[in-house]
């Protein structure tokens, strides 16, 4: 009984997920994510107190499966070179919808949802850019397996971050679909120097 319910409450995030991600959290309101889930609205009431509890549990979902495969792409990287190849071809396959794990690209899930809610103070904002600084750290660790030096690894680090950031925004905003394979050697070059 008990994964019956925990299969409704998935069941429930994964569809408030897709649909807020395709469609925007506003524009979606929460008799549509019953249609689409068939599930009742009792039911979304005993897993959620609130529209805004659902949608933190989809950020926190949303967090969990990127930051999965981020990490996985990401791991491993024997070099600085290898891991910017590793991150810039990771991000040119999602953008390119070639990865399952996190579906199909809609932009950055966590820009559009800070930019719906804005006040700092939200507990969803909070989440957005917790999200962020969980990325940073994670090109932080990754890259610090390879550079030694701190001054070095902070600038590639935020180097890499801004220009991942950069690279999302495009392929979104400006349908560039080659913005990553365009970003990588510039990230590259800065290596070298």
């Amino acid at each position: 009984m008990a994964e019956k319910v925990k299969d409704k409450r998935n069941q429930l995030i994964d569809t408030a997920l897709q649909l807020f991600y395709k469609q925007g959290i506003h524009a979606i309101g929460i008799n549509e994510i019953l249609a689409t889930s068939g599930i009742a609205k009792k039911t979304l009431y005993n897993h959620f107190v609130s529209k805004e509890a659902l949608i933190q549990a989809c950020v926190i979902e949303r967090d969990k499966r990127f930051m999965a495969w981020f990490q996985q792409q990401c791991s491993h990287a024997n070099s600085v070179s290898e891991f910017i190849e590793k991150l810039f071809d990771g991000l040119d396959d999602w953008i390119n919808n070639r990865v399952s794990q996190i579906g199909h690209f809609d932009g950055c899930f966590f820009v559009n949802t800070a930019a719906e809610y804005g006040e700092a103070e939200s507990e969803i904002y909070q989440l957005c850019m917790q999200h962020k600084l969980n990325i940073k750290l994670c090109i932080e660790q990754q890259l610090g397996l390879v550079i030694n030096d701190t001054k070095a690894l902070k600038d590639l680090t935020d180097l890499l971050l801004l220009l991942k950031e950069g690279v999302i925004n495009c392929a979104y905003v400006m349908n560039d679909k080659q913005a990553a394979l365009k970003a990588k050697p510039l990230a590259l070059a800065f290596n070298r120097i």
